[in-house]
């Protein structure tokens, strides 16, 4: 890719949008305040969705060789968000997966973590960002690259998933859901 074609796309508006919202994704997660399950929950179902938006608009882009970009996340940096997650979750942070191409050949049902997939989520967006904030185009554009294959290939099927589950948290009514202190089941349901 030409120098001068780099840095067009890494300035071009569909990636500083991108890189935007996933600054705040990031440094959501990042935030060392302790919150509810249903404060994680009303904030990342508006995040997430906007996340995959700004991603899939992402340009396609090229590299003329293998790269393997820095790699800025740590395990402690990861187990870190997965643990605040997970401490917020407790009995809800597991939901059923169904997009799995070994679910075709399982008689069981497989679980996913919603701490885990928002972690792993977390860790590829991290990673490109800390690149990106160095401002070395080449290194940008190779971090860009490698950030749209993985979304593409990984962790954007990891968004909608873990999007699901969040919104069945947030949606659901009934005894069993702790996010809804407000609704009453009876005045829905005389609605109807």
């Amino acid at each position: 890719m030409g120098k001068e074609l780099a840095s067009n796309v890494v300035f071009s508006k569909n990636v500083v949008e991108f890189v935007t919202v996933a600054v705040q994704y990031c440094t959501f997660l990042e935030n060392p305040e302790t919150q509810t399950s249903k404060e994680y929950t009303d904030k990342l179902t508006k995040l997430l969705p906007l996340l995959y938006l700004k991603a899939a608009l992402l340009p396609e882009t090229e590299i003329e060789e293998d790269i393997y970009p820095e790699i800025t996340v740590t395990e402690d940096d990861y187990n870190y968000i997965i643990s605040k997650l997970y401490t917020a979750y407790k009995e809800n942070d597991t939901y059923l997966e169904v997009f799995l191409e070994d679910m075709k050949y399982s008689d069981t049902p497989i679980a996913a973590s919603i701490s885990e997939d928002i972690a792993d989520i977390y860790q590829d967006i991290k990673n490109f960002i800390s690149i990106y904030e160095q401002g070395i185009e080449e290194n940008m554009s190779e971090g860009l690259y490698t950030c749209y294959e993985n979304f593409k290939l990984y962790w954007g099927q990891k968004l909608v998933n873990v999007l699901r589950a969040l919104h069945s948290l947030k949606y659901s009514i009934g005894e069993e859901n702790p996010e809804e202190d407000d609704l009453d089941s009876d005045n829905i349901q005389d609605e109807w």
